[in-house]
């Protein structure tokens, strides 16, 4: 059976349209959309190949030999494998062909690995399939029906709304201001009582099983019912005289307001070396700053996530209505779901999924992939609300056993990668690439990663080379761990799915991508010889 983004590979052409590139940070920060800005790369822990300030763009790849045959690939490589150029790494690799499924290489293939960011790959293609291309999340607003003397509260005048969230990861302040215009455009001057319904997500807003380290951070944001600019919080750190302390300076000094600082930084001489640390407390608003700028040395931008999603939500929402001349009266905080019989008044609805896909896969957005896998079980599973994570894994590997993908080949335990728990064997990411590129969803997936030299994660890797342009794949990395599964279109040989796993290195993901990459242009040397 042949598979193809257009009825079949043997027509495929590559896609010339331009990359899809996010806004800068400060950018972001002025729109006061956090969202994009809080995974700069999904890198759980920090690595300065991810990093945008960091010089290291195009780590040098070794010259590829010519072309060869299929059957010389294992050859070519197995020799630098073999040769150990990472020592005591372990490497999983497979090679197959995209419409035949014909396996050109293999190793350790069926062998389960720690994918880190590979894992969106599981959860994009599960929740694009499940819930289609053009599926959106909707925030609605209704006229609360549910107390036992809301008839009676409506004769008398009140208004009394209930906010309905679903987890919209990608919805902004300016959106909360375009939700409130439509009630203000509505005669609505006074709500006297707001419930925000937080019921479509249940069970922990954090993943247990994410490293300490990584819930410190922007990247690893709470995910929940209700969001507003990707619940997370932008400061600065601002050098001051030789001696003193950073300054912390609030994007939004409302975020500020209630937080007591344990600063420990310092403002240090030229010559001295520039570092930063903060940390937040779990249990109360404490922010521990630590670390080192030089006199005169530019503000450090940082970005933490939101102790508590909700009331950050509520504090957006109440400010919104409050500019737009809208008195808010009590606000409670609904946990259970509630039938809703009442019309909707106002809503906003997130860009289609296949629009969603793109900075999840192409950017490796953790909030999004966090959103889609609930979701997908709040979606799919309804019944089985107890615990959303739970349900959105249990839909997944529904949805991509129905594809064809065994389910005993992968075992996740969040939706973005972030866990070190998360395993999957390369071939369960190949497997998952050729189940999707046969669905009449092909294109919509493979437009959603990044592709060689050109956009997202891949943007500053292949440039220059035969891979540029003809690789569409997902990264990922955190310490210790690399990885990269995508689409390689070969000048002389028809498609191939490609998954490389890199496991138990204690050297930055720097070091190893150069052989990554080395493997991948030799793959791409592969031509017909029948």
């Amino acid at each position: 059976m042949s598979v193809g983004w257009q009825g079949g590979w043997q027509g495929w052409h590559r896609s010339q349209k331009a990359p899809i590139v996010f806004a800068a940070l400060l950018a972001l920060l002025g729109s006061g959309n956090l969202s994009t800005a809080i995974a700069q790369s999904q890198v759980p822990k920090p690595d300065l190949t991810q990093n945008p300030k960091s010089k290291i763009q195009n780590p040098q790849i070794a010259q590829s030999p010519g072309s060869f045959c299929a059957t010389d690939l294992p050859g070519q490589l197995d020799a630098l494998l073999n040769a150990e150029p990472v020592p005591r790494s372990r490497w999983g690799v497979l090679v197959r062909s995209l419409d035949t499924g014909k396996t050109l290489y293999a190793r350790e293939a069926d062998q389960f690995f720690i994918p880190a960011s590979n894992a969106k790959v599981f959860t994009t293609a599960a929740t694009l399939t499940a819930l289609g291309p053009a599926f959106r999340i909707r925030t609605s607003l209704y006229r609360d029906a549910s107390d036992r003397d809301a008839a009676e509260a409506a004769e008398a005048g009140q208004v009394r709304l209930r906010l309905v969230g679903r987890g919209d990861p990608t919805l902004t302040t300016a959106q909360l201001d375009a939700l409130t215009t439509q009630l203000r455009a509505q005669g609505i001057a006074r709500i006297d009582r707001l419930t925000v319904d937080t019921s479509y997500f249940q069970g922990d807003e954090v993943n247990p099983n994410w490293d300490w380290e990584d819930a410190q951070a922007g990247y690893g944001a709470p995910v929940s019912s209700v969001m507003v600019d990707g619940n997370a919080i932008a400061l600065q750190l601002v050098p001051q005289a030789l001696g003193q302390p950073l300054r912390v300076v609030w994007r939004d000094p409302a975020d500020g307001a209630g937080w007591a600082i344990d600063n420990r930084s310092r403002t240090v001489a030229a010559s001295e070396a520039e570092f930063t640390a903060v940390r937040r407390a779990f249990d109360r608003l404490l922010l521990r700053v630590g670390g080192q700028l030089r006199v005169g040395s530019a503000a450090e931008p940082e970005i933490i996530p939101v102790t508590d999603p909700t009331r950050h939500f509520i504090n957006r929402l109440r400010r919104s209505l409050r500019n737009q001349g809208i008195v808010l009266g009590p606000v409670a905080i609904a946990t259970t779901p509630t039938r809703l019989t009442e019309p909707e008044i106002a809503s906003i609805a997130s860009a289609p999924l296949s629009e969603l896909l793109k900075p999840t896969n192409a950017n490796s957005e953790n909030l999004y992939a966090e959103a889609m896998l609930r979701i997908l079980g709040a979606e799919q599973l309804p019944n089985q609300s107890a615990n959303s994570l739970s349900a959105g894994i249990t839909a997944l590997k529904a949805t991509l056993t129905q594809l064809g993908v065994s389910a005993d080949s992968y075992a996740p335990v969040d939706g973005s990668g972030l866990a070190r728990k998360n395993l999957a064997s390369p071939e369960s990411l190949v497997e998952t690439l050729r189940a999707i590129a046969r669905t009449p969803n092909a294109r919509v997936f493979r437009d959603s990663l990044a592709v060689a030299g050109s956009s997202g994660t891949l943007q500053n890797r292949f440039r220059n080379t035969p891979v540029q342009g003809r690789l569409w794949g997902k990264t990922g990395a955190i310490s210790g761990i690399a990885s990269l599964s995508g689409y390689l279109e070969p000048p002389q040989h028809p498609p191939l799915a490609i998954s490389i796993l890199v496991n138990h290195f204690d050297q930055p993901v720097r070091t190893v991508r150069p052989t990554m990459d080395e493997l991948v242009l030799r793959m791409a040397r592969v031509q017909s010889c029948e």
